[in-house]
């Protein structure tokens, strides 16, 4: 099944089991926006639609239904995906509109949803940023189909630590992170350099690296 066919199936599949409102906003066309999303990020990452819901309603902390571009909903994982561009959410968007978004979003996430958004200028303009943030995202609550040893989820949580650190990685982060010695985290630090992942950052004249320091490329490194 190719692309196009594929995602009027998705769509008429929705529509089928749907009625009132929720079976209206998918008759009376689907948004470019969110087509967009589907065409340039989500098939060619995925290559279906399984566990994807548009236009999924919920409920905000008013008790009025919202209806939110995407869910994804594959077991007890309960993603919602929003495909904001500038002018509706920025631009034309008064104080009281982003008030309600923010409390909104506040109030999904502590009903369980995560709430990611996309801008539609990258979904339209750099489809393959937008795939690898997804990658990234659904990576966090999906496990991987190819099998992953200790040593690389180990090399992914090394990068991650440096990300929420933002600054340089000392060994001594690392020992404090694993609960392992120094030289064991040394290792998995020159390995990581090794690989491109980190860079060294020396003291004086290189004689001693100090600390180590995310590559420029650094987030395609937890894509997988």
């Amino acid at each position: 099944m190719g692309n196009e066919e594929a995602f009027r199936s998705f769509i008429q599949d929705h529509i089928d089991k749907r009625s009132g409102e929720r079976r209206g906003r998918l008759e009376r066309g689907y948004g470019h926006a969110e087509s967009l999303f589907l065409r340039n990020v989500w098939w060619p990452l995925r290559g279906d639609f399984q566990h994807l819901h548009p236009e999924y309603e919920v409920l905000d902390w008013r008790g009025r239904p919202y209806f939110a571009d995407f869910a994804w909903l594959p077991g007890r994982v309960k993603l919602i995906f929003e495909i904001k561009g500038y002018a509706s959410h920025v631009r034309d968007m008064d104080r009281q509109k982003y008030c309600n978004e923010l409390n909104r979003e506040a109030f999904l996430h502590a009903m369980g949803y995560h709430v990611i958004s996309f801008a539609y200028d990258d979904a339209e303009r750099n489809p393959a940023l937008c795939m690898s943030m997804l990658r990234m995202v659904i990576g966090r609550h999906q496990s991987s189909q190819s099998p992953i040893t200790r040593v690389m989820l180990s090399e992914k949580e090394v990068i991650r630590l440096a990300i929420q650190q933002a600054e340089p990685i000392r060994p001594k982060d690392v020992e404090k992170h694993f609960e392992i010695d120094h030289k064991t985290a040394v290792n998995l630090l020159r390995k990581l350099c090794a690989k491109g992942w980190l860079l060294p950052s020396y003291r004086g004249n290189r004689e001693r690296i100090v600390r180590y320091e995310l590559a420029h490329d650094f987030f395609r490194n937890l894509e997988d």
